[in-house]
């Protein structure tokens, strides 16, 4: 995209770029402002977060979360302040340097976001429940790890102004990505805990506990509309995930395929998530859905960014057969 670096269409391309990095950006400084709730400085968010998070869980998972939760849990106002100060900071600093076109901080920025989201991944979240049958339409495969695929796809390139790009949103690697991510939430819905008869309404009603009254309505008569249907709707919603992992990976009616994803996410956000416990003074962060929907924009802006250039080769082309033609008409007009 660097020899477009001056055309409409790139200038609107680098436009999006910037807008996802913004989105990134502000959806961490989301998450820290929930984990400064006063819930989080409780023994509650060791308990029922982090302790939680362990149970059921394969040994490299349960024993160092386990640990963390018991080292934590005695000065846990501090370790708190702390997460969600960094949180917060990260989030910032993408902001500012994607506003400022400072790309070598934004890089740093990045990464220092991929680290902590493979932490929290591992060591807060239980790998997002992906072994212990969790579904996906209460946040499997976890949130946070979508923090980390969405930095490395809005990773800038490497040299000057270049750093507008973003190198890796078009790429073969982030269709693969796509494809891994939708077709594994695909398989978690088809595990035997998410195919019983109660497994969608129970997961519902257990989203609406605890929630204000206007989510709690929102949710009940959902729940209650839903009984008995987990394993044909869990079933149909694992092919609709798979077909969307495929299809948008194989671009075959990819933007359609991505404005359903976007919708079937925020119907999980809704009605699986609650819109992530944010209302309850316990929610830890959004939850997926919006990261779902970052996740679709930014497949959305790599299609954008192969079409440009698809567009500008033919031109490309000529350019370099009239200068190749102007070369030789040269050579002969001096030769003679």
């Amino acid at each position: 995209m660097a020899g477009m670096a001056n055309g409409p269409a790139d200038v609107a391309w680098q436009g999006g770029v910037r807008r996802l990095r913004a989105a990134l950006g502000a959806l961490w400084v989301v998450d820290g402002a929930l984990q400064f709730q006063p819930f989080m400085f409780t023994h509650g968010f060791v308990t029922n977060v982090l302790a939680a998070s362990a149970q059921g869980n394969a040994g490299f998972v349960f024993r160092p979360t386990t640990a963390i939760a018991h080292f934590v849990a005695p000065h846990i106002a501090i370790w708190n302040t702390l997460f969600a100060t960094l949180q917060v900071a990260l989030g910032l600093g993408i902001v500012v340097a994607t506003t400022q076109r400072r790309w070598g901080a934004l890089r740093y920025f990045l990464a220092a976001s991929m680290v902590w989201s493979v932490l929290v991944w591992w060591l807060s979240e239980g790998l997002g429940g992906v072994l212990t049958g969790a579904s996906p339409l209460a946040g499997a495969p976890g949130a946070v790890v979508l923090y980390a695929i969405i930095a490395v796809l809005v990773w800038p390139a490497r040299r000057g102004e270049d750093g507008a790009n973003a190198p890796w949103l078009g790429s073969i690697q982030a269709r693969a990505t796509w494809l891994v991510t939708w077709t594994l939430s695909g398989f978690l819905l088809l595990e035997p805990a998410n195919q019983t008869r109660g497994a969608v309404t129970s997961l519902v009603a257990q989203a609406a506990s605890g929630e204000p009254g206007f989510v709690h309505g929102l949710l009940t008569p959902v729940a209650n509309f839903l009984s008995g249907s987990g394993p044909w709707l869990d079933s149909i919603l694992a092919l609709a995930m798979i077909g969307i992992g495929v299809g948008v990976a194989l671009r075959l009616r990819a933007r359609l395929l991505l404005v359903v994803s976007i919708a079937l996410a925020t119907v999980i956000w809704v009605f699986g998530e609650a819109f992530g416990g944010i209302f309850t003074g316990q929610g830890t962060d959004p939850n997926s859905g919006p990261l779902w929907i970052l996740f679709a924009l930014c497949m959305w802006v790599g299609l954008r960014q192969n079409s440009g250039a698809e567009a500008t080769e033919p031109a490309a082309t000529a350019t370099v057969r009239r200068v190749h033609h102007d070369a030789v008409t040269a050579g002969a007009t001096g030769a003679r």
